[in-house]
């Protein structure tokens, strides 16, 4: 564990620049606003440790994957995200000489990341010699306008003589990304132009060999200052503007500049592109940064009174929430249907920042509680848009039906690792039960009848061929699967996926009872297919141990030797960093909730006996080295009154990037995983649940808390509930009257 900002319930602040953990500061105050965002690199040169990451949300490339061992069904590329055009570098110098605070003798530094207002600042006093200035640095990626990026820079003359101040602002396509191909650049420059009044470049990413889109992005930057300009300069790959001027001791200069960023999501020709920057940037030339600021902050003021969930007692639990919702918001916010939710976000490269399962699994069900139903509806929609993309993907390895993709950008599956991407899916399990959850919770079937229904027909077909009838168990059967415990792989009759099967078909059959006879023509669903689904649910194969009286993961795991964890020597964890991948496979240990996942989506539907039977007997073994696995285990551990594990995993999930927990946040924050901390809050401490269109709620406060509140919104509605010693107030903040069973008392708020 490892924690290098100040504990403060609004704000990241530190007041030490430490080289060694550079990149982690980086990707703590990392910020965006779903259509872009960046990592909290310096703006000026730095020398030392750092990752200077800019992305733009949907814009990525296809890299070649094919190897010498190519199996029949691999797919043709690993689409990854890329680094954009870099539009945030500046160079300042002082008496001629480049800032760089990994070389230069500085003091009074200040890093603060204000989530309140989406506003990242810096300050500190560099010494050039005998010149000193204070600097200071305020950026955002505006929420009220998707396109605008801003950023002021400030200098204070504190020497007694003169300084010569320069700023050159550059556009530069000379970029690399991190995670692959060795540095290859993936930008060709189309037009570039350096005015007093604009700098503005045009690139489109490099050609492909499969045929998928390459995306142009269009970048007009304009400046307002106290500075004088002095010249402008083009060059292959960049664009700069130069403004110096002398600042006398004790004076002050201003430098603002603002980046318009368009791109070919939204306009289909490069002329369109480019005329759109332009007058974006023009537009906005009249506003003040302060006012640009304000409408920035008063979107994310409407954010948080929306979603703001406030802890009494707990500062350390009060900023990882916070912070989390603030990451989550900033990485999607359902502006746009065609984007996603990539593991990484706007933080990093790590995962291709391409979308997987954990949207449907984690941050469905978080966005449906914290935000308006139209967030995670467009999450839904993103699956229908892409479901050829999913018909294809099943035809590639023979089979029926749609299969949704592990890793995706446009609904291909582009990831190609055989044992994550054709044998973990158990996904497609997952996005059925994100529409079953939406439907459930907000009380619209509109989209379950509609396009929904078209999902779950494709889904039912992929598992009604995936499945086979084992003649000697008179059972159907799924061979061959990763489980989300990805620490085994290649296993028979995974509980979790077999259980997903059996539950979609006989979900699919039930839905197909309420739409239309048309829909059904057009799909081609008879009665004999929808007869077939349901023989195949009633007769799938369900591992269960009487003796134990549990679940089994699969068919072998109970020949494993079952050594709890805490049995391990503790320099022997993490596994993934000490233990050759053979032994991990065959080892009993559990990466994430995998039993406990099914466990956990049909929480009601098992007595308390059996969930406590299969969390005693799975926890012990779960090493929790995914981000994903604190949240299911906290849901269940409060559910179970197991109050003191609950809270550990609470811990464990709302701090997991603020504290390093797995000494991986250098390469960006886990933001799916941030979904986490909400829900061990609300479904865990609150036991919220819906059940036969009842919101229920079933409260308690952790002993390391005085109370909490949190905001609700749920059919129309939004709620506030407050909880803490004394027992549980609800507040209707807007929308009808609703009964509420609390604690198994029906309350009416109005």
């Amino acid at each position: 564990m490892e924690r290098i900002f100040e504990i403060d319930p609004w704000k990241l602040v530190t007041h030490s620049l430490d080289p060694g953990n550079k990149r982690l500061q980086e990707s703590l105050t990392s910020i965006g606003n779903e259509y872009m965002g960046m990592r909290g690199m310096f703006e000026e040169k730095y020398s030392g440790d750092t990752h200077h990451g800019i992305y733009i949300g949907g814009v990525w490339y296809p890299d070649k994957t094919r190897v010498g061992w190519w199996k029949n069904g691999y797919p043709e590329y690993f689409g990854k995200v890329i680094n954009a055009v870099d539009f945030v570098s500046v160079d300042l110098q002082i008496n001629g000489h480049s800032v760089d605070l990994a070389k230069d003798e500085f003091s009074d530094f200040t890093l603060e990341l204000d989530m309140q207002r989406g506003l990242l600042t810096r300050s500190f006093v560099v010494k050039v010699g005998q010149a000193q200035v204070l600097i200071k640095s305020e950026r955002f990626v505006s929420a009220a306008q998707k396109e605008l990026y801003a950023n002021r820079l400030q200098f204070k003359n504190l020497s007694d003589q003169a300084v010569e101040l320069k700023v050159t602002s550059v556009i530069d396509a000379n970029v690399i990304n991190e995670d692959a191909n060795y540095d290859e650049q993936f930008w060709n420059v189309l037009n570039k132009q350096a005015q007093p009044e604009e700098l503005f470049l045009t690139a489109q990413t490099i050609p492909n060999d499969f045929g998928t889109p390459r995306f142009t992005v269009a970048m007009a930057a304009q400046h307002q200052t106290s500075l004088q300009a002095q010249a402008q300069k083009v060059t292959d790959q960049a664009v700069s503007g130069i403004w110096q001027e002398q600042l006398a001791a004790g004076a002050q200069a201003v430098f603002e500049k603002r980046v318009l960023v368009t791109t070919s999501r939204d306009y289909e020709q490069q002329a369109e592109i480019e005329t759109a920057a332009h007058k974006l940037a023009t537009a906005q030339a009249a506003t003040s940064f302060d006012d640009l600021l304000a409408q920035h902050a008063a979107v994310w003021h409407q954010r948080w009174e929306k979603s703001d969930v406030v802890i009494s007692g707990n500062a350390e639990s009060q900023q990882g929430i916070r912070f989390n919702l603030f990451q989550l918001f900033s990485t999607y916010y359902g502006s746009d249907s065609r984007l996603n939710i990539g593991p990484k976000g706007f933080t990093g490269e790590k995962y291709g920042g391409a979308t997987y399962w954990d949207t449907e699994a984690f941050a469905v069900p978080f966005y449906l509680g914290a935000a308006p139903a139209k967030v995670s509806r467009n999450l839904l929609q993103y699956r229908h848009n892409q479901l050829s993309g999913a018909y294809h993907n099943a035809q590639q390895q023979g089979l029926a039906g749609a299969l949704f993709p592990m890793v995706t950008f446009n609904g291909i599956e582009c990831h190609n690792e055989w044992e994550i991407t054709f044998e973990e899916i158990h996904r497609n399990g997952t996005i059925a039960y994100a529409i079953y959850n939406y439907t459930r919770y907000t009380g619209d079937r509109s989209y379950v009848q509609n396009d929904g229904f078209d999902v779950l027909v494709g889904i039912a077909r992929f598992w009604a061929d995936r499945v086979h009838y084992s003649k000697r168990q008179g059972q159907y059967m799924i061979h061959g699967v990763t489980g989300p415990n990805e620490y085994e792989n290649n296993v028979n009759n995974n509980w979790y996926t077999n259980t997903l099967a059996k539950w979609c078909l006989e979900y699919t059959a039930q839905i197909a009872q309420e739409v239309s006879a048309q829909k059904l023509a057009d799909l081609e669903l008879t009665s004999a297919e929808l007869a077939h689904w349901q023989e195949i649910a009633q007769q799938m194969y369900l591992p269960f141990d009487e003796k134990l009286g549990i679940f089994v993961q699969h068919d072998t795991f109970l020949d494993k030797d079952l050594t709890p964890v805490a049995d391990l020597p503790q320099d022997q964890l993490p596994l993934n960093q000490h233990w050759s991948w053979d032994h991990i496979l065959r080892s009993p240990y559990i990466k994430q909730a995998d039993v406990l996942q099914g466990i956990y989506y049909f929480i009601d539907r098992f007595t308390p006996e059996e969930k406590r039977r299969n969390f005693d007997f799975y926890e012990p073994l779960t090493v929790h080295e995914s981000s994903l696995s604190a949240a299911t285990h906290a849901v269940l551990a409060a559910d179970l009154h197991k109050e003191e594990k609950a809270f550990e995993m609470y811990s464990r999930t709302a701090r997991l990037d603020l504290d390093n927990y797995n000494n991986d946040t250098e390469d960006g924050l886990h933001i799916t995983s941030m979904t986490g901390s909400w829900l061990a809050i609300v479904q865990g401490f609150a036991g919220m649940r819906v059940k036969d269109d009842q919101l229920q709620l079933a409260p308690f406060v952790p002993q390391e808390w005085t109370g909490y509140q949190f905001r609700l919104n749920f059919r129309g509605r939004l709620l506030e509930v407050v909880v803490d010693k004394n027992g549980t107030k609800l507040s209707l903040l807007q929308g009808e009257p609703l009964e509420v069973l609390v604690n198994d008392q029906l309350v009416e708020v109005k």
